[in-house]
């Protein structure tokens, strides 16, 4: 008697007992009642290469990939997708049936998603994004805004040098300010977004002034704990429309769930909270 293979998924990265993602795709497999499982792996970079390449042969489909591995994994993966070229970086592989390893990144997909979910006024024509921060995130962000039509981003980071070659990579539409002048990209922004770890629970606070922002700016930040960090107290506070981090990564997930199992989830109120359970 032969039994139809199960397909397996999971999430690389080190630290990873953190990750929420077994929680989403665990959740997605028992609503749809598809067969697979969806599994958490510490591996370390001496053998992100050697894992990756023994994985399909245990019956995986394909991994998402977090820190620290987003950009090593582009060089390891035999192809990518435009956009996880562009970004730099890819949080989605994809295990094919001819035995390459195809990189992607879904990132992007997913702040774009949460944006459009929330129901704001905002639009991407409406003005200038502000942007602090300018890691792998910040990539993703960035490629994604450009790609809408947003005329205009400006980025500080506390290491000018990273912002300067974003600007380098991303052309002429990126404008980089100093770290200290951080808070005067909030009085012409019509998006403001945090893409740092600053406010994380055991992080230090994102020490920006938030003087500048307007009612009319819609105001989110990548960190989701605390769910509701002071960027986004403040900025409610002032009656800015705000959007938290974890919807971010509910919409990352959904391209890989599809490609590995075979159906498109729906990221709802039941999704968020297995998300936080």
């Amino acid at each position: 008697m032969t039994h139809p293979k199960i397909p397996l998924a999971g999430v690389i990265g080190s630290p990873i007992a953190h990750s929420r993602s077994p929680n989403i795709h665990g959740h997605w497999l028992k609503t749809l009642g598809l067969p697979g499982h969806y599994i958490p792996m510490k591996v370390e970079a001496e053998d992100l290469e050697s894992v990756l390449r023994t994985l399909p042969k245990a019956g995986f489909v394909g991994v998402n990939v977090t820190i620290p591995h987003k950009e090593r994994v582009l060089e390891i993966a035999d192809l990518s997708t435009d956009r996880a070229t562009l970004i730099g970086a890819a949080n989605t592989l994809v295990f094919r049936k001819d035995g390459k390893i195809q990189a992607d990144n879904t990132d992007g997909y997913g702040f774009m998603k949460n944006l459009e979910a929330a129901g704001t006024s905002w639009t991407p024509a409406a003005g200038p994004a502000a942007l602090f921060g300018a890691g792998g995130a910040a990539r993703a962000v960035i490629a994604a805004l450009l790609q809408a039509g947003v005329p205009e981003i400006m980025i500080s980071n506390r290491t000018r040098v990273r912002a300067e070659a974003l600007q380098a990579d991303f052309g002429k539409r990126i404008q980089v300010v100093d770290w200290v002048q951080a808070g005067n990209m909030l009085d012409d922004a019509a998006l403001v977004v945090n893409t740092t770890s600053l406010g994380m629970i055991g992080n230090p606070p994102l020490r920006v002034p938030l003087d500048g922002l307007r009612k009319n700016t819609l105001v989110t930040d990548l960190v989701y704990t605390p769910l509701k960090t002071r960027l986004l107290q403040t900025a409610e506070e002032m009656g800015c429309a705000t959007v938290d981090g974890l919807g971010m990564l509910l919409h990352q997930a959904v391209p890989g769930f599809e490609r590995w199992f075979g159906e498109r989830p729906t990221v709802d109120s039941a999704t968020r909270a297995a998300a936080l359970r």
